[in-house]
């Protein structure tokens, strides 16, 4: 994403404040990039009215959508501005309707507001939510209801040490769309590199065993790794952070520390039993952030639901 051309805001019909359109015009002034603004609707009674027949039950449809594409206009002529394209269509599944736009169309970036939790003031991620967190071929920015001020932090979380090619290139991937981003808005790029704790079990069955030099050991080949990273795409050291603990704890602590605007993190999009079996380290750590995430693809990623 060394550019953004075309922008899926996706617009909530149930909320008032509409900040993934707002987000999604702050980056399309910056970048040249055209706005969609995409809204799915369904009502399900509108199915169950069995005293009417097909075309009149479609008729209805149409009148719904007709009726949500005026009250989005009404949006959108807030911002003259900017030529903002708008589109509406009646699912019953949001998540599909916006992956397939996005096969179908184009598009390179879908943004869409998350939730917030009014007591705890932490960011609820929604069904729709993980389902394009998961599936969606494009990367998906799931904001909050602020702007990213000048001079902020975007952190980008990377496995420095994994052997797998499709990960390795996801880290480049990763730290170049996040470079791409701190351009746009003016902010400084961090990187954050998780490792882990010495085995306790392996501690306690090899009396011989010396945890403090493997964990020194550990450490430095997650040193060495993230600052080789870091030196290929021109980052300063002390920009990186090499904490040990699980990702899911690191990566928010470190996110929290820096008052991050942006958290940027590669997801493998695992569905179905393999994600079940295997879990999926970037879901835990999307779920305990409280900030703006990215979610990218590895390269040449291929949605499930692509026909």
């Amino acid at each position: 994403m060394n550019t953004i051309k075309q922008i899926l805001a996706v617009i909530d019909p149930t909320a008032d404040s509409q900040h993934g359109l707002s987000r999604s015009i702050d980056l399309a002034k910056k970048s040249g990039a055209s706005i969609t603004a995409f809204m799915s609707i369904y009502d399900f009674s509108y199915e169950m009215t069995t005293m009417l027949s097909s075309d009149e039950r479609e008729a209805m449809r149409n009148a719904v959508v007709k009726d949500r594409q005026a009250w989005l206009d009404e949006i959108l002529a807030q911002y003259p501005e900017l030529e903002i394209n708008s589109q509406v269509v009646w699912h019953n599944r949001t998540y599909e309707a916006i992956i397939d736009t996005v096969i179908n169309q184009g598009f390179d970036l879908v943004v869409k507001g998350t939730h917030q939790h009014d007591t705890l003031k932490s960011v609820i991620f929604t069904p729709t939510d993980w389902h394009l967190i998961r599936k969606c071929p494009a990367p998906v920015l799931l904001v909050k209801e602020h702007a990213w001020p000048a001079q902020g932090n975007i952190l980008a979380a990377v496995n420095a040490v994994s052997e797998n090619e499709q990960h390795l290139a996801l880290n480049n991937r990763i730290i170049k769309d996040a470079q791409f981003l701190c351009e746009l808005a003016n902010a400084k790029l961090n990187l954050v590199n998780a490792y882990p704790a010495t085995p306790v079990n392996i501690a306690i069955e090899i009396p011989e065993f010396n945890p403090s030099v493997y964990n020194e050991s550990v450490k430095k080949h997650h040193l060495e790794s993230t600052y080789e990273l870091a030196d290929k795409h021109q980052i300063a050291h002390q920009n990186c952070a090499i904490e040990e603990g699980l990702p899911e704890d690191v990566i928010p602590d470190v996110a929290a520390r820096l008052n991050s605007e942006l958290v940027v993190i590669g997801t493998v999009g695992r569905t179905g039993l393999s994600a079940a079996l295997v879990g999926n380290t970037a879901e835990h750590v999307i779920d305990s952030l409280d900030c703006d995430v990215l979610a990218l693809k590895p390269d040449g990623y291929i949605s499930p639901l692509a026909k």
